[in-house]
């Protein structure tokens, strides 16, 4: 059995834990019942012996598995991983979901991708990253009564992903600990507005409108301030033509959208100015979670 979760790029400018989207770059797992527990991983991850001794994935990998079927069972899980770890680009999410629909598969429980991202929010209480790690496309996302209400907007591939990962990282619960206290009420308009507006110029493909509507006043600067070469990344891709540039999650990567004829020049101008940061050209995803048997 397999299942695969591509990697995400949540808040969007103004869209905090609101606005989110996937990039065509997975993770996948495949497993199968095995007399004793074996793990392994390739790629991202794969020299990281914590990973291997203290996994999200199976612990709540398990706890699905056992609530399902009543009974424990061991299995070899392989793991492909491609999303880096804690850059901004939904790795924990992918964890999540993928451990969840996992579980289902094992147990011969087939249910519905709401199902699953309504269990993914016990553990992501941000819908942010979870809802298009789940359902691919771009999402705006809200939560009530434990539930996740969004509504999805399919990517055309003539528009892409440039995306910026610096060779350091920037832990999201450290983050949210330089985020203000308070907002004042002209700030929440401000956002209010602004995500409304990116939410609307998405779903129109007015893609020019993204430039004014991706402002944000609610957690982007204070958050480039721990590594401010992201200032110059989202300078130079704005010279440089995108059609928003914005902080990826709560960093360290920087996402960017441009059109496909425009991707290959941004990428090189952010290459050569930052030749230690790891540039990126991605497709969309509009498939979220993929399982099969």
């Amino acid at each position: 059995m397999t299942v695969s979760v591509p990697a995400t790029s949540a808040n969007l400018g103004p869209g905090f834990d609101t606005l989110g989207l996937a990039v065509d770059l997975r993770n996948k797992v495949e497993f199968h019942p095995s007399r004793f527990f074996s793990l392994s991983i390739k790629g991202e991850g794969e020299n990281n012996v914590k990973l291997k001794g203290n996994n999200l994935f199976v612990s709540i990998f398990n706890d699905h598995y056992n609530r399902l079927t009543k009974k424990k069972q061991n299995f070899r899980f392989t793991f492909y991983n491609q999303i880096p770890m804690s850059r901004g680009l939904g790795s924990s999410s992918a964890v999540i979901v993928s451990a969840i629909a996992s579980a289902h598969e094992a147990a011969g429980i087939r249910v519905s991708k709401r199902r699953i991202l309504n269990h993914a929010l016990f553990y992501e209480p941000h819908p942010d990253n979870i809802t298009p790690a789940v359902m691919g496309g771009f999402n705006v996302a809200a939560i009530e009564k434990n539930r996740v209400f969004s509504q999805k907007k399919h990517l055309p591939d003539y528009i892409k992903a440039v995306v910026v990962i610096p060779n350091k990282p920037i832990s999201t619960s450290k983050s949210r600990t330089v985020l203000p206290r308070s907002y004042s009420k002209e700030n929440a308009v401000f956002n209010l507005s602004h995500v409304a507006l990116t939410t609307a110029a998405f779903f129109n493909e007015d893609w020019e409108m993204l430039r004014i509507a991706s402002q944000d006043r609610f957690h982007q600067r204070v958050r480039m301030k721990t590594l401010p070469e992201l200032f110059s990344v989202q300078k130079i891709a704005y010279e440089s033509g995108a059609l928003m540039s914005t902080l990826s999650g709560s960093g360290s990567t920087f996402f960017n959208m441009a059109y496909a004829e425009d991707a290959v020049m941004i990428a090189n101008k952010l290459r050569m100015k930052f030749p230690d940061f790891e540039v990126k050209i991605l497709d969309f995803d509009n498939d979220g979670l993929l399982t099969q048997r």
